[in-house]
């Protein structure tokens, strides 16, 4: 028998230094088609002790000095004080991987989406839409038809066009052509058909030149065609026309993928007509399109020193949690709800504060207001918010598929807080919560739905600035943070020292 033990001893401390190792270290990487058992097991399945708040910091891969000032500001006075280190657990949120497409091959800086781009058309003109030989011709009933498209690389409209009536002699309509940016009430341009100045025919189309723009990158436009007719339009279904995209330099954007029309807009979604244009800077494209092979490799080999230093960092400092997104901005409100559900999974706690990397805050400060104003109750949301918010159309805060022209009431990102109970009900369903642009604006739509008590608190600053007694304030660099909090250890406030002389 004590043979046996003499076997075993080994072979437990071995079995036991190997999960101590595996709870203190990241997890690894996992495919984008990770299921629910899967992503269960990105979280440690441990039980801590009881926490009267837990911190969680949204932090983005690459921002060490940011989380680095933190730990040596109010993390490590948190840390080092007698009463508040065990009652409060501060976790930094990180995306467990990183967008493997190079930033200057994706459509946008804020997804990880390939910027697709092969075999451009270059050095010719190029029609956007064209019909098929068997595609019958027919006036619809609409009067009013418009589509919306974006650019993925810069372009140059030459002219606008409209479909060909082959029931009619000659040209005998009347038919405005107008080319919108997003959200912009005036016209671009104009062209104006009559049987006077039909333009040129071109296959299917009536055409007429245009004032020349360059098109940049992520612009957003809408094409509208307008009958001044009391007939309708020729018009097509946008799944029964050809889109020559120039190989890959523009998208038209469809409502089955999601998208809305912007507010702006009139009739209905469909194709009366189409624009020839040209790509723009076609040397360039080519360059960049030989050298994204050495940009790829160069990028992967970033990635890989990147995940060596988080793992580094993750076992230093003990203070990450690796959640299974790929870490971009648009990712953020899938970054907030796997939190949400590793909270749940591995703490018991009573309140839940949600924060930025790049935020000042003061943790003495907000114990002391919930002391203050007995915010320890079921069902509540403690913030800043912000009411009636538009919804933006483009740009980063672009939203296409919230409806509603605003939001509903949503706390500013600084710092907020919530309730136990909301902070299970969010994880019991993040599986189906839709997420949308913004991880703040999402978490108002969610709210909405269950309706907590909102506790207004303008001590959340929502912009960058000062002010005496703050609970939070956002988008500071490193040294400005080491600044604040140099100001608040000296003097007891970081807007002002006249100990000093600031």
């Amino acid at each position: 028998m004590r043979n046996w033990l003499v076997l075993l001893c080994p072979c437990v401390l071995g079995a036991a230094l190997h999960l101590w190792l595996r709870l203190r270290s990241p997890p690894p990487a996992r495919a984008s088609g990770t299921g629910a058992a899967d992503q269960l097991a990105l979280f440690p399945q441990w039980k801590s002790g009881h926490y009267d708040v837990v911190v969680g910091v949204l932090s983005a891969r690459n921002n060490h000095e940011l989380r680095n000032v933190i730990r040596s500001t109010w993390l490590k006075h948190l840390i080092q004080h007698p009463s508040l280190s065990q009652r409060v657990l501060v976790k930094f949120i990180i995306g467990a991987r990183g967008c493997d497409v190079p930033v200057e091959d994706r459509e946008d800086p804020y997804s990880c989406r390939l910027l697709n781009i092969t075999n451009p058309v270059l050095n010719q003109e190029i029609e956007a839409f064209s019909l098929s030989e068997d595609t019958s011709s027919g006036i619809s009933e609409d009067r009013v038809v418009s589509v919306s498209f974006r650019v993925l690389y810069p372009i140059v409209i030459t002219s606008l066009g409209v479909f060909y009536d082959a029931s009619d002699v000659g040209f005998q309509r009347n038919i405005t052509v107008k080319l919108y940016q997003a959200e912009q009430e005036e016209a671009l341009f104009v062209a104006r058909f009559s049987p006077p100045s039909c333009g040129v025919q071109v296959n299917k189309l009536w055409y007429k030149p245009v004032e020349q723009f360059i098109l940049p990158e992520s612009f957003e436009g809408t094409i509208v065609w307008e009958s001044q007719d009391l007939q309708g339009l020729v018009s097509r279904n946008l799944h029964k026309v050809t889109v020559n995209d120039g190989g890959g330099v523009l998208r038209v954007i469809v409502a089955g993928e999601g998208a809305l029309p912007h507010e702006f807009m009139e009739g209905v979604e469909g194709i009366a007509g189409g624009f020839i244009y040209t790509i723009q800077e076609g040397d360039a494209l080519l360059q960049n399109l030989h050298s994204r092979p050495r940009r790829l490799l160069d990028h992967l080999s970033h990635l890989h020193r990147e995940d060596a230093l988080l793992r580094e960092e993750s076992s230093l400092y003990d203070d990450i949690v690796f959640v299974d997104v790929v870490d971009t901005y648009r990712n953020v409100p899938a970054k907030l709800l796997n939190f949400y559900r590793w909270t749940v999974e591995t703490t018991s706690f009573d309140l839940l504060l949600k924060t930025d990397d790049d935020c000042y805050i003061d943790l003495e400060a907000v114990f002391n207001r919930i002391a203050h104003k007995n915010l320890d109750g079921p069902n509540f949301w403690w913030g800043n918010f912000r009411l009636n918010w538009a919804v933006d159309r483009t740009g980063k805060w672009q939203e296409l598929e919230y409806p509603s022209p605003a939001y509903p009431a949503f706390a500013c990102g600084s710092g907020y807080v919530i309730s136990r109970d909301i902070v299970h009900w969010l994880a019991s369903n993040a599986g189906r919560l839709k997420t949308y642009q913004g991880e703040d604006v999402s978490m108002g739509i969610w709210m909405a739905a269950i309706g907590p008590t909102r506790y207004q608190d303008g001590l959340w600053l929502c912009e960058k600035t000062c002010e005496t007694g703050m609970l939070s304030s956002p988008q500071y660099s490193p040294q400005e943070l080491t600044q604040l909090w140099k100001l608040k250890e000296l003097c007891g406030d970081p807007c002002q020292c006249e100990a000093a002389g600031l």
